[in-house]
């Protein structure tokens, strides 16, 4: 069973979110069964045992002779690791119109804390604010803030880290963007503050930068 899982999950990230659900082909009718979405890597094989045991267990609904659907759905999620990378199409970060208004974070690693950093010092006016954008000082504060909040960016920088930071930064709204328009919203922080860290997901060379909008 787990063989047909590695296999159909084949081609997703680690980081990426997968979902199952488990149908009667008797009566798809009835409510499937499930794994509620979580990262690949957390999806073991202890956790989809459990979900086959329920079902195995359910004979009002399942018959050991009946055939099940099994539907495994996955959503890619952006992950940035703050290196060089090789792309094709042309990054946010260099386009004519724009290119002046995004704040460019300049780290070859940890482009995510960086930017978390760079927008709140913008925000609260840091003194070290252009030195914090030209990539200088700034290093000793993310590697502060990575070891006080236990946060590590080792396997890059996806939703579950940027969580982490809006857990830990609770003062201030995080909204990352995928693009320029305000409706390209990959992750808004559930926190009602009206100071909001708003960060640059560059599809093309996975990197986080400071959203000017």
């Amino acid at each position: 069973m787990y063989d047909l899982f590695d296999y159909a999950l084949r081609d997703v990230n680690d980081s990426d979110m997968v979902g199952i659900t488990i149908h009667n082909e008797v009566n798809l009718l009835n409510k499937p069964i499930g794994i509620s979405f979580r990262r690949k890597d957390q999806l073991s094989d202890e956790v989809i045992w459990s979900v086959f045991s329920k079902v195995a267990q359910s004979n009002a609904r399942y018959n050991a002779m009946d055939r099940l659907i099994v539907g495994i759905h996955s959503v890619k999620m952006p992950v940035a690791f703050g290196k060089a990378v090789k792309y094709n199409g042309r990054p946010l970060s260099v386009m004519a119109h724009v290119k002046h208004s995004i704040i460019n974070v300049k780290a070859k690693t940890g482009c995510l804390a960086h930017a978390v950093i760079i927008a709140i010092a913008r925000l609260t006016r840091d003194p070290n604010y252009d030195s914090y954008r030209d990539d200088r000082k700034i290093r000793p504060e993310v590697q502060h803030l990575l070891q006080s909040t236990g946060i590590s960016l080792e396997n890059g920088g996806g939703i579950r880290e940027i969580q982490q930071f809006q857990d830990h930064f609770s003062e201030y709204k995080i909204i990352v963007y995928c693009g320029l328009n305000c409706e390209d919203i990959i992750f808004e922080g559930r926190v009602t503050s009206e100071k909001r860290v708003n960060l640059l997901y560059d599809e093309i060379t996975n990197h986080y930068h400071v959203s000017p909008i």
